[in-house]
């Protein structure tokens, strides 16, 4: 039987395990990436490891998430990350030279490579052939140390494109198209190969929105064949060298085949507040539109800027709207400076940010209260914004821009004949914010910077046979990480304080809950189907572990979230029999009984001690997890085995 491409690559990097979906693999890791929300845990967790220099073929440090420096926080961050990547081997990228997913899209991404990142939007990579997964901080780490990244063995999705896109159809909706099919849960457990004659037509900065946003599906991650429009994109980039075609073959097996033919597609918008809640722009003509926001790491590169450009030439955006632009790269803004487009931008009343992640995070340019916002990114979660109350929608460029124009939700079409719109044949190149480590005879001089704000991230705790403790929350379902630990202006800045972090942990659910939470001294926390999703930042982890957060019962988990809690040591279990989850009520005190055999079993027994009813819970774990949790999680466990 032939292979798919992700089968390929994993074949290649394969350590142990066997390629059988649902068995675990361990992974080679050719290179990895952090942003410094995430970054600075990460490198504060590789430190503990005590290895001098980092063991990848390539690590790259980004600063793109926490640039606003509205005070010392952020800056002293950015001074520790520096320090470290100077120190043990790893390349830094400057703040304001790019958002982490397209500057090493531009300058990094290898086909064939393996690639890790702290974000959980690292399946970006997959636009150029790249097998690249979002993943905590722990293990971006270990995979820096030189150790194995370890998944489930995906099953194989495969998406066939025909046809060819009309104008103003774009990648975004693509991406909506296929969300509305398969839903934010329904790529859980696969990984996505697009392919089809229609992808001859996809540039890379395309294919790489498409593998962006697979990650909303919940999919271990997204990618596309390696052929001559990759080998194009490369030759722009200077790298043609780095060059190598793959596709699958023609035997391949898949798990599930879906057909999307191009050609029937139409512009499409995601109403809040999920990426999957996507109807027709068509139909949500005329709402009343206040502000538009064009950028992040899924619409940010040179073609969609281009194309905004085109279209907002010669014209003046509505005055009741406010219009965000925000290049994904030095790279990008250098070319739209050079090229005169940056003027058509400036000139119809767009504000243009810092190359940087900004509004996507909520970190700056928020939404009035209650304000309808359009946005080209790729989550529209509630309040990730900033802006409690705010309407956020995820549309295309190009019906951004039409909604810029006219203050209202518009079909883009309606706009007119679509400028003809192309990439270069050569990129303007720029690596100088790109700074070098030091070499290896000159690193151990190199002094590590930490700022006040820098703390040590919680001790975690062996999972002992008994766990009793007061269910201190109950949520519903499709809990984000930016539920559990938001993103914004106001918090960002403490991501390596986790003391501080803790008082807003579940602040959009319950705002009492780290008080709570601290004066129970242990919870037990309950969730509903795909708890977790998001982001990958396991802050999402540490913070509930430092609030004495032990286990975590859902209906179901995200991928990256699940392994996030073994990592920290926090008990990660399903309910057998869904509906259980009705008979649990918050203010409920839990006990878990023989975790240990049952972690062997499969199988632990809940009791609910305040009504006397018992509950069957899976945990369908593997002898490494089990020894992670029996340890105290991914660090404790590592130093275990070193030490042996």
């Amino acid at each position: 039987m032939g292979r798919t491409i992700a089968q390929k690559i994993i074949a290649a990097h394969l350590l142990s395990g066997e390629m059988i979906p649902g068995h675990e693999i361990a992974l080679r890791i050719d290179q990895t990436l952090t942003q410094d929300a995430t970054g600075t845990m990460a490198y504060l967790e590789f430190e503990t490891m005590g290895i001098d220099r980092v063991r990848t073929e390539l690590s790259v440090a980004y600063i793109d998430h926490n640039t606003l420096q509205c005070g010392f926080e952020n800056a002293d961050d950015h001074r520790y990350i520096q320090s470290v990547a100077k120190k043990h081997g790893i390349r830094f990228s400057r703040p304001g030279n790019g958002i982490c997913h397209q500057v090493h899209l531009e300058r990094f991404g290898i086909p064939g490579k393996t690639l890790i990142g702290s974000d959980s939007h690292t399946p970006t990579g997959g636009g150029i052939g790249m097998l690249a997964f979002g993943a905590g901080g722990m293990d971006v780490a270990v995979a820096m140390g030189g150790g194995a990244y370890y998944i489930t063995m995906p099953k194989m999705f495969k998406v066939n494109l025909t046809g060819r896109l009309r104008p103003f159809v774009t990648a975004k909706d693509i991406s909506l198209e296929i969300l509305r099919i398969l839903s934010v849960k329904g790529g859980v457990g696969a990984i996505i190969e697009w392919g089809g004659e229609g992808i001859a037509s996809l540039s890379v900065p395309e294919r790489a929105t498409i593998t962006n946003m697979g990650t909303e599906l919940g999919a271990t991650t997204s990618i596309f064949p390696s052929d001559e429009v990759t080998r194009a994109f490369l030759k722009a980039e200077g790298r043609e060298a780095d060059y190598a075609p793959l596709a699958s073959d023609p035997d391949a097996e898949y798990d599930r085949v879906i057909d999307i033919d191009l050609s029937t597609l139409e512009p499409l918008i995601a109403c809040p507040h999920s990426p999957d809640n996507v109807k027709k722009v068509s139909e949500l003509k005329g709402v009343k539109v206040d502000q538009v926001c064009i950028g992040s790491c899924t619409n940010s590169s040179l073609l969609d800027m281009l194309k905004v450009a085109a279209l907002l030439k010669g014209k003046t955006i509505d005055p009741s709207v406010s219009l965000s632009i925000s290049p994904g790269s030095k790279q990008v803004l250098g070319m739209l400076a050079k090229s005169g487009a940056l003027n058509d931008i400036l000139q119809s009343g767009a504000r243009v940010l810092e190359c940087a992640c900004g509004p996507c995070i909520g970190m700056g340019f928020s939404p009035n209260s209650a304000g309808v916002s359009l946005r080209t990114f790729n989550r529209n979660f509630l309040g990730r914004s900033g802006t409690a109350d705010a309407g956020v929608h995820l549309v295309s460029p190009e019906t951004a821009v039409a909604a810029a124009l006219t203050g209202y939700v518009t079909d883009p079409r309606l706009l007119g004949e679509m400028p003809a719109v192309s990439l270069p044949e050569a990129f303007l190149l720029d690596d100088t914010a790109v700074l070098l480590p030091a070499p290896p005879e000159e690193a151990k001089d190199v002094e590590v910077v930490r700022g006040p704000n820098i703390k040590p991230f919680p001790a975690s705790r062996p999972v002992g046979d008994t766990i009793r403790a007061g269910l201190t929350l109950k949520v519903g379902d499709n809990i984000t990480t930016d539920h559990i630990m938001p993103a914004g202006a106001k918090i960002l800045p403490y991501r390596s304080n986790i003391p501080h972090l803790s008082q807003y942990c579940f602040g959009v659910c319950d705002p009492t809950f780290p008080e709570r939470a601290k004066a129970a001294g242990e919870s037990i926390v309950v969730g509903g189907v795909n708890y977790g999703q998001g982001s990958s930042r396991e802050h999402a982890a540490l913070v509930p572990l430092y609030l004495g957060v032990r286990a975590v019962v859902a209906k179901s988990f995200a991928r990256i979230h699940v392994a996030n809690l073994i990592n920290s040591g926090i008990l990660p279990l399903t309910f057998v029999h869904p509906e259980d989850y009705d008979r649990l009520n918050q203010g409920d005190t839990l006990s878990l009984e023989g975790i240990h055999a049952g972690m062997d079993a499969g199988s632990i027994t809940l009791l609910d001690e305040t009504t006397g009813e018992r509950f069957e819970l899976a945990c369908a774990f593997t002898q490494r997890q089990k020894d992670m949790l029996k340890a105290g999680g991914l660090l404790a466990y590592t130093k275990e085995v070193s030490d042996k």
